[in-house]
């Protein structure tokens, strides 16, 4: 057997070893970053639950501030003429506090909506990130048989899927 043959071995054992602990080292960071996507995606979600609630409860508010000036405006027809002002004024005061009620609401449903969409934003990211982890670990798991049956092509394919894993890496990492 010639000098060549025989460093061949070493020499993808070597590549594939540098190559799996480069791999492992960088599938830990695209874990770690998959893991704290998740995470914002969640609190984003539940900052959106919040405000859904808070505008649900103003909401209620505002219905029986409606209520109360409904009320007030059928007493001004149903009482005698020296009365009526007091009633006049109840109407005037439910309706400004029911715009100010209302705003309020509508506030709280936008902030909502914006949470959701950067949950969603946030959880597609976390995808990409869990993508690019997967396809890091499948090249580690094929450097291993690579190295146990010395096939080259097998190496070829290792560089193949983690230039995959890192493409899509780079696509969480620029929200694309």
């Amino acid at each position: 057997m010639d000098a060549a043959a025989e460093r061949e071995p070493r020499g993808m054992a070597g590549q594939l070893a540098v190559m799996t602990a480069i791999l492992a080292t960088v599938g830990a960071m695209f874990s770690y970053m998959a893991g704290a996507t998740q995470a914002d995606a969640g609190i984003f979600k539940n900052d959106a639950a919040i405000r859904k609630t808070e505008a649900s409860n103003q909401w209620n508010f505002y219905q029986a501030k409606s209520n109360k000036q409904n009320l007030s405006e059928l007493g001004m027809q149903l009482v005698d003429a020296a009365r009526r002002p007091l009633f006049e004024a109840e109407a005037k005061r439910y309706a400004a506090e029911e715009a100010e009620i209302k705003l309020a609401a509508e506030k709280l449903e936008k902030e909502s909506t914006e949470f959701d969409e950067m949950s969603e934003a946030k959880l597609h990211q976390h995808h990409r990130w869990a993508q690019a982890t997967t396809a890091l670990q499948i090249a580690i798991a094929m450097a291993a048989i690579a190295l146990l049956t010395k096939r080259r092509w097998l190496e070829k394919a290792v560089f193949v899927m983690s230039g995959l894993g890192l493409v899509v890496g780079a696509l969480a990492y620029f929200h694309v």
